[in-house]
């Protein structure tokens, strides 16, 4: 059981999420339950960005029903089309979003949320079984490279979350 992330001290993210995700692999690899590895997901995300909230939202029926998360009080449920995590549901792309507030349709789980990166997640058959939702107190605070490497990373472990 890993009790510690090596990631670099460096301000790149690029070059702390090529340290960070082999560590993610590994530590996922070892265990069978879902629940356990998206909260160690979850917390290395967290621990290493610093990022004001990381967690996951599952595929319920027609809602993204709360998972694992790191931060602050969220959401329970969002409904299929609904919200940043809902229109990445239906849309199944990333969404990338430098200010929320300029959103249609946002939902404020909380008010300190400023940008956000969702991700989804694709079970066997290539449908959305839950996303991947980053949120930052900073504005503007992901990039390409964030979506890039979390793309990466939930296609690498997808299979160990859901």
């Amino acid at each position: 059981m890993a009790e510690n992330l090596n990631i670099p001290a460096t301000e790149d993210r690029r070059e702390r999420y090529t340290a960070l995700l082999p560590q993610i692999e590994s530590l996922v690899n070892g265990e069978s339950d879902p629940v356990a590895n998206m909260a160690n997901v979850a917390a290395a995300l967290k621990e290493t960005f610093g990022f004001f909230w990381v967690g996951f939202y599952r595929v319920a029926g027609r809602e993204l029903v709360l998972g694992p998360f790191q931060g602050t009080l969220a959401c329970t449920r969002i409904g299929f089309g609904k919200g940043v995590c809902g229109t990445d549901w239906k849309e199944r792309k990333s969404q990338l979003v430098p200010d929320v507030n300029l959103f249609p349709g946002h939902i404020a789980c909380s008010s300190a949320s400023k940008s956000e990166v969702v991700i989804p997640i694709f079970d066997g058959g290539g449908n959305v079984s839950g996303v991947l939702d980053i949120d930052s107190d900073k504005p503007d605070d992901f990039t390409a490279v964030d979506v890039e490497c979390l793309e990466r990373l939930v296609r690498a472990i997808g299979d160990r979350i859901f």
